[in-house]
């Protein structure tokens, strides 16, 4: 097999050939030239491959649109190898394109190693994907999930499309939360550590913001019950008077407190890695905000400079691009502070210098829309012509059905807590459905993982980022309709298929005859290259999950109605092996787009 490179095959093939075919066509019936000629797919229930819209070439014609798609289509028949038949629908032309073309697509494909993805060459751009970015005081949850997965994906399917692609985060590791944590832990902790608990870095944490929260919520009632406004009982709590007086010793970097932050953190850090770890993520470079938090002020400076940034009479500066339909925005305290809008350009002008990236992603929630419209706009103000490429991943929150999980504070979803669900609800299932017959306990658990971490990926990610979705565990793990486990046991059985043939399929497309069944997947299989270019250029990974769902679901239509391993003719036994093969490559290079594994036994 030689290696796929830059071969891109899809209907868009078929439109460009069939473009010029039927320019000629109108030329040679209707005397007209320079036509809107336009394609489209053939709807399902009608015969045919590609579609031509007659309406626009009606004024050329002179004739109904019945007439007009008879005479082109009767034209093309005859003289177009490419067009075996046609029938025209009201004005819709539908052309079937011969077998020879789909066998010699399928040929193609097959014999690329890397079929569907694009070689990242030497000089390629650098694609910078930002994602996770946690806060170091409370574990990974739920909305993490979802911008991980993402993020994550993201990056493979850009590097698919032969990008360069870097991963980074930048973690919220300062400020008056962390400071929480760790007075909590100071007053209450007993010097306990995760080791002496035998709890997760992260969750260890945690649970002191947690611990703080009680014991502050329980000394503002006492002020209040004394007689002062909640608000100025907020301000005199006792416990969040140390937190904040921590906050000033870190600034003034007292040894003993930036010791403190540094254990506690990097225990929140060793904890991280394990969920990271559990959900196949790595990054090329971790921010941190202790180090970003004071870069963007010289750059105030320079747009003081500029002109592009104005000082109000306090000493605060602002941009205003109201001109552009926004507001006046804040970039800089009228005590000299910065805010998160100063910290993110300074971020974004280092990652530049970093990587020298040629485009940015940021894979935050659609509550920050506004924010990365203002950040992208001041970058670009500041004549960074780079600011242009930047984007962001906006998602929509995830909602679970009430009552499925409890988590651990009773509020907030624990990233942990629902992957260890999934995976032993896909345990549960894989016992009861009698799946493992002749697996080991290793084997055992590498697939509860699998079908587990498999489920909860695939259904974040088959819904269009944008949109508000709701994660059912249950409907999730499914092995039947638009599952991860359902894929996965296809491209099991697709295996077991292969083991059974236990031979190399050699085949030959002359004479082969092509049933219906199997030129539908040919047409699936054909589309997977410009699927991996739409998912990179619009972001979106459920363009990939949807499209090996439908892939999936064709070939299991074919394995139930077409047998395969029998049958006289060797050559077409052979065929069907390598279309079985193609689709097992496809699914498999697909779902790991996705982060997903797919086992050979299930």
């Amino acid at each position: 097999m030689h290696d796929g490179g830059n071969i891109f095959t899809s209907n868009k093939m078929i439109e460009q050939k069939l473009h010029t075919v039927v320019e000629q066509a109108i030329k040679e019936l209707f005397q007209a030239e320079n036509q809107t000629i336009q394609f489209q797919k053939t709807r399902k229930e009608f015969e045919g491959d590609i579609t031509l819209v007659v309406f626009p070439l009606l004024r050329a014609s002179k004739k109904s649109p019945e007439q007009t798609a008879d005479l082109i289509g009767e034209c093309l028949k005859e003289n177009v190898a490419l067009v075996s038949d046609f029938n025209s629908v009201k004005g819709f032309l539908n052309l079937t394109i011969d077998n020879s073309y789909w066998l010699s697509q399928f040929q193609s494909a097959y014999e690329q190693a890397n079929y569907g993805k694009v070689n990242v060459a030497e000089d390629a751009p650098t694609h910078l994907v930002e994602f996770s970015s946690p806060n170091t005081n409370k574990p990974l949850h739920l909305g993490h999930i979802r911008n991980i997965l993402l993020g994550n994906s993201v990056a493979e399917i850009l590097e698919a499309s032969g990008k360069n692609v870097k991963k980074v985060q930048i973690i919220n590791d300062r400020g008056i939360h962390i400071c929480k944590s760790m007075i909590a832990w100071l007053e209450f902790g007993n010097n306990e550590t995760p080791e002496s608990t035998g709890m997760k870095g992260d969750h260890f944490v945690g649970k002191y913001y947690v611990v703080f929260d009680k014991h502050y919520r329980a000394e503002q009632e006492e002020l209040v019950g004394q007689g002062m406004r909640k608000e100025d009982a907020e301000k005199e709590a006792p416990l969040f008077k140390k937190a904040q007086d921590l906050l000033r010793k870190w600034e003034a970097k007292d040894k003993e407190v930036i010791a403190l932050w540094e254990k506690m953190n990097s225990w929140v850090y060793d904890g991280f890695s394990h969920t990271y770890k559990r959900m196949g993520v790595e990054f090329d470079k971790n921010y941190y905000e202790s180090d970003t938090y004071l870069l963007g002020k010289e750059v105030i400076e320079e747009g003081l400079e500029k002109q592009t940034f104005h000082k109000k009479d306090d000493g605060s500066v602002w941009i205003d691009l109201t001109n552009e339909g926004l507001d006046e925005k804040i970039l800089l305290r009228s005590d000299g502070t910065a805010v998160y809008m100063t910290q993110d350009i300074g971020t974004a002008i280092q990652r530049h210098d970093d990587f020298a990236f040629s485009h940015m992603v940021y894979t935050v929630g659609n509550e920050q829309d506004y924010h990365f419209k203002v950040l992208f706009l001041i970058l670009d103000k500041l004549g960074y012509d780079w600011a242009k490429n930047c984007y962001h991943l906006s998602y929509g929150m995830v909602d679970l059905p009430s009552g499925k999980m409890k988590s651990r504070e009773g509020t907030v979803v624990d990233a942990d807590d629902l992957m260890k669900e999934m995976v032993d609800s896909a345990k549960e299932i894989a016992q009861e459905l009698g799946k493992l017959d002749g697996m080991d306990t290793e084997e055992a658990n590498a697939l509860y993982e699998n079908i587990g971490m498999g489920a909860l990926k695939y259904f974040m990610l088959k819904v269009d980022p944008k949109k508000r979705m709701l994660f059912d565990p249950q409907e999730s793990i499914d092995f039947n309709g638009n599952t991860g486990p359902f894929i996965q046991y296809t491209h099991a059985r697709i295996q077991t298929i292969l083991k059974k043939y236990n031979k190399e399929a050699l085949f030959t497309t002359e004479n082969l005859e092509l049933l219906d069944k199997e030129k539908q997947i040919i047409k699936i299989l054909n589309d997977f290259p410009v699927t991996i270019q739409e998912a990179a250029s619009s972001y979106s990974p459920a363009l990939i999950a949807n499209y090996i769902y439908d892939l999936v679901k064709e070939f299991n239509g074919f394995y139930q109605n077409v047998p395969i391993l029998i049958g006289e003719d060797q050559n077409q036994m052979a065929f069907r092996i390598a279309l079985c093969e193609l689709v097992g490559r496809v699914s498999k290079t697909g779902m790991k787009l996705l982060g997903v594994n797919v086992p050979d036994r299930m």
